[in-house]
This record gives C-alpha cells, sequence and structure tokens, in this order.
C-alpha cells in the first residue's frame, strides 16, 4: 500500500488548483505510508503538458497517457485506461479531484475495481496503515468519519479545502500511448465550449461576489459586475441554485451542492437567504460578507460580517468605496 496515485486534472495543457491539491494530498498520504506519490496526465496527441511541474507539490513520477481519444472527457476511454493502470501499477491509494470531471470518473473506476469511494472528502489520514477520511453529510449538517478498508482506497478531495504545499520531489516523467481504438467507444464527444477568455472561473477565484434571487432581474447583475470589477481580476461572479434555474446566469456559475464547492478568501452573497443547498458550496469561504434585507436570513448564521439592508442601495456604495481604496493603492 505504499504507492499513491494522484489523478492530475488540466485544461489544454494547464494545471490548476486541483491537480496541484490531488499531488500535494498523495504527497502527504505517501509520505504517512513510507512510500512513494505518482501522477498521471491523460492528454491528447500533441498537447503540451508541463507534467515535471508536479513535481514540486510532491510527485516523484508522473505518467503523462497521450492518445487522440483522451483529448477530451470521454468516460468509455477514460475508465479503461485509468484502470489499466491502476491494476497494472498496484497503487494503495487513488486520489481525484472532486472536480465536475471527478465526480463522474472517480464513481466509474470504483465500480470496474469493485472497490468502495470516498468522495468530496475534506479530511483525509493514515491511522495504523488505513486510510481514513472526513465527508460532509446531509448538505454538510453533519460529518461522517470512514476508515476505507479496500486496495486500492478510491477518494476524491473537495476542491479548495486541502492546501497545496511544496514536496520538491523529483518529477521524472514518462509518456506512454496506450492501445485504444476510437471506434469501440459508444461516446464521442462533438463539441467543446470554454467560457469567455479573461473571465476568472469561480471555482479557481479568490474572490467571489455571488447574487441571489434578491437581485429581483438578471439586468440588475451590472451591480454585481461593477463591484466584481472593482475588487480586481481574480474576482469571479457566482450564483444560487434559484438564479441558474430561472435562466438568469449560467450553470458555471453556480455555487451549492449542485453547483461548484468553492473556498475563496472573500465571498460576497449578496440577496442570498442561504439555503442548505447553498451554504454546503461555500461555507468553508474563509471571510463571509452577507448582504440582505432580511436580518433572519439563514446566510447570516455564517457571515462574519452582514449589512442588513437594500442591496440597490448597498451595492453602488460599496463599490465606489472599494474603487477609491484601490484608486489610492
Amino acid at each position: 500500500m505504499a504507492k499513491v496515485l494522484a489523478v492530475a486534472e488540466h485544461r489544454d495543457g494547464q494545471f490548476g488548483a486541483a491537480a496541484r491539491e490531488v499531488v500535494s494530498v498523495a504527497a502527504r498520504l505517501a509520505r504517512d505510508l513510507g512510500g512513494t506519490a505518482q501522477g498521471v496526465v491523460l492528454a491528447g496527441t500533441g498537447v503540451p503538458v508541463e507534467a515535471s511541474s508536479l513535481g514540486a507539490f510532491g510527485a516523484d513520477k508522473i505518467v503523462v497517457i497521450e492518445h487522440d481519444a483522451l483529448a477530451d472527457y470521454n468516460p468509455e476511454a477514460w475508465v479503461s485506461t485509468l484502470e489499466d493502470l491502476i491494476l497494472a501499477g498496484e497503487y494503495g491509494v487513488v486520489v481525484f479531484s472532486a472536480t465536475t470531471l471527478g465526480k463522474d470518473l472517480a464513481p466509474r473506476i470504483a465500480a470496474h475495481l469493485d472497490v468502495p469511494l470516498a468522495s468530496d472528502v475534506t479530511e483525509v489520514a493514515i491511522s495504523d496503515g488505513v486510510v481514513s477520511v472526513t465527508r460532509p453529510v446531509f448538505s454538510g449538517k453533519a460529518f461522517a468519519h470512514l476508515e476505507i478498508d479496500a486496495s486500492p482506497a478510491l477518494i476524491s478531495i473537495r476542491p479548495n479545502v486541502f492546501p497545496s504545499v511544496e514536496w520538491a520531489a523529483e518529477g521524472e516523467v514518462t509518456t506512454v500511448t496506450p492501445d485504444l481504438n476510437v471506434s469501440d467507444f459508444r461516446v464521442r464527444v462533438v463539441e467543446r465550449e470554454s467560457s469567455s477568455d479573461g473571465v476568472v472561473d469561480v471555482s479557481e477565484a479568490s474572490v467571489i461576489v455571488s447574487g441571489g434571487r434578491g437581485m429581483k432581474d438578471p439586468e440588475n447583475w451590472s451591480l454585481l459586475e461593477s463591484l466584481r470589477e472593482a475588487l480586481g481580476a481574480d474576482a469571479a461572479l457566482g450564483a444560487s441554485r434559484a438564479v441558474v434555474d430561472a435562466g438568469w446566469r449560467p450553470h458555471g456559475e453556480q455555487v451549492g451542492q449542485t453547483g461548484k464547492t468553492v473556498a475563496p478568501a472573500l465571498y460576497i452573497a449578496v440577496g442570498i437567504s442561504g439555503a442548505v443547498q447553498h451554504l454546503a458550496g461555500m461555507r468553508t469561504a474563509k471571510t463571509i460578507v452577507a448582504i440582505n434585507r432580511d436580518a433572519d436570513a439563514p446566510i447570516f448564521g455564517v457571515a462574519d460580517y452582514g449589512i442588513v439592508g437594500d442591496l440597490f442601495e448597498v451595492l453602488p456604495r460599496l463599490t465606489d468605496e472599494i474603487a477609491d481604496l484601490r484608486a489610492k493603492d
């Protein structure tokens, strides 16, 4: 059980926080087990992937698996490729990120290997050689503490919860090409749409301005846009499920149990009452600011700072004050 594998996701060859986090967790577990941490990257042929950079976060070895069938996420191609690698490598622990991709991939791997999966983990440790984890249940109202009595032990970690720790490992890279026949797969990626260039993804942002039904109309989102611009280039827009379901904002901005889990340095919730589903996706933010006219809104129960008032009066003044402070800097 000494070898730990981290499944590192990338976007067009660029690693984000999710990749660094899984490698850091794998490195820590490998150290506690007295073994080695390895990373695996699936990519299309010819995609420039700086896999050696994962060595800075504890990966002793990184396997880059290249094939045209792996250029975009295809569950059939990815599962068969990773299953072969895991079985051949005899890994004791496999770490995924609980991103949108990871939430689809990890359960498939678990089913193929016939082992349990601990998903959306917020704490993980080695106890007497056994992997023990903590994960939220009932939308974050309680936490379950589990021990994984299986090999390999499969876990997916909640994004933005575990720090990316630099371990300075060797980072030796090996590139392999699997024997895949694209015609064997029933699933085919026909198109991929990306968000606008220069827009920070809500799961990667250090500052998030999030709006709810209290904004009353999608046209009022310009107030949040102005606040986001005043906060700087690292800020992103978020939205509650009710707003996304109403078609006001794209699903990629949704924060919550059925959206994205975020843990920014600053989370500003505007016109969001604070349903359990939403709190499950943002309550780990370092600082939470809530703006709502209802003093009894549940969001104030998790907020570090709260403003009870009319958001249409508060937002313009807050935006102006922040813009003035940044101008002085």
